[in-house]
């Protein structure tokens, strides 16, 4: 295995990555951004077909480059994929696809970072910036394999159309803005059960004229207001790491409108079928575990303890990790406030990432000046 030396190694090529890189190639940084897939963006492009981003196109443009559509439209999953292509393109920044990380460590005699990859090439860093989102393990209850074999069950991650299920009645399991999505789609040509507590919902619809005042609101409200620097943010942080989302675009009514029945949350299996917490096993023909996702730590493999937490959080302020100086995080739920996993926060997370990581790196050793880098990224190009 052949090895290669660089400043700072970025994992993961979504908007959280990209979004470095340009703060990183501003600074005149060498870095390279790696990710697992064929093309830049291939994350979004991998979730279920009808996916519509939550966010209106405003407020959808990483640092740099605004995202080139009507202000108030909500971009697909595939529009926003080639946005995200074309941002990288744009930006001219270093993105290694089809190389996923298997194992990060950390040599104490050479004092770097190794980054090792499914393929023949290692990396040596004095940094490592992970935003990827180790958040991507589908998380299913234990008992889901009990369920009798016909019954056709896929996890939302697996989940990208209704022709992929069978014939007969659905249970969507989780009722929180994926499984309402889905349980929504679905309801065109299945009889659908929703089974979970509601999680609550936005009291207005984002996609009607009154939310063009109530949304740029609420997203001054994610950005500036609920952050762990306020106390407000400091109390409603546990409760959103803790909970799923109120339901943005899907509304109750619109559910019972479609004939999407709810029903109590599910509990186990009995006989084969899924039993709900009411006592009721319903006859159905598939399940879509809408369950969410477990951390997956297992391939930051580093020697300090602390670097994470009993339940795989990384022990981060703003990012920034420090018991293991140079190593980063960005795209968390709540790095720094409710904005920080979401497209229009990653860059202000990014910005400070890299502050951190200039100044305990010292003056580069290569690459252009931050003067001629900020005329290229900022002059003279005008879209994705």
């Amino acid at each position: 295995m052949s090895t290669e030396h660089i400043e700072t190694v970025v994992i993961g090529g979504g908007q959280a990555g990209l979004a470095t890189g340009y703060h990183l190639a501003r600074r005149g940084r060498p870095f390279v951004i790696l990710d697992a897939g064929e093309r830049v963006g291939d994350a979004w492009r991998q979730r279920w077909d009808s996916l519509r981003l939550f966010s209106p196109a405003r407020f959808d443009g990483l640092p740099g480059l605004p995202y080139p559509g009507p202000a108030w439209s909500f971009p697909t999953r595939d529009e926003f994929a080639d946005y995200l292509q074309a941002y990288a393109a744009w930006a001219e920044l270093p993105v290694r696809t089809r190389t996923a990380v298997r194992r990060v460590s950390y040599d104490g005699e050479g004092g770097r970072y190794l980054v090792e990859t499914d393929g023949d090439l290692r990396y040596e860093a004095d940094n490592v910036v992970v935003a990827a989102g180790h958040d991507r393990l589908p998380k299913t209850p234990a008992y889901a394999g009990q369920l009798a074999p016909h019954i056709r069950q896929l996890h939302s991650a697996d989940y990208h159309n209704p022709g992929e299920l069978q014939d007969g009645p659905v249970l969507v399991v989780g009722a929180g803005n994926s499984g309402a999505d889905i349980a929504l789609e679905l309801a065109r040509s299945h009889r659908v059960l929703l089974s979970g507590p509601h999680p609550g919902q936005l009291p207005w619809h984002i996609e009607r004229r009154p939310a063009h005042v109530l949304v740029p609101a609420l997203f001054f409200l994610f950005r500036h207001v609920l952050t762990v620097r306020t106390p407000i943010g400091r109390k409603v942080r546990p409760k959103v790491l803790a909970h799923s989302a109120p339901l943005i675009r899907v509304k109750s009514a619109d559910l019972k409108a479609a004939g999407v029945e709810r029903v109590a949350r599910t509990t186990g299996v009995r006989e084969g079928r899924p039993v709900l917490a009411d006592g009721s096993t319903p006859d159905v023909a598939n399940v879509v575990w809408c369950t969410g996702y477990r951390p997956d730590i297992s391939w930051i493999d580093l020697p300090d303890a602390h670097v994470f937490d009993e339940d795989g959080e990384p022990a981060q302020r703003r990012g920034v990790v420090d018991c293991s100086p140079g190593l980063y995080f960005v795209g968390r739920l709540f790095q720094y406030a409710v904005a920080s996993s979401m497209i229009q926060g990653v860059g202000r997370d990014a910005e400070h990432v890299v502050r951190h990581l200039v100044a305990r790196s010292g003056p580069a050793a290569r690459g252009r000046n931050e003067d001629e880098d900020t005329a290229a990224l900022g002059g003279g190009r005008s879209g994705a």
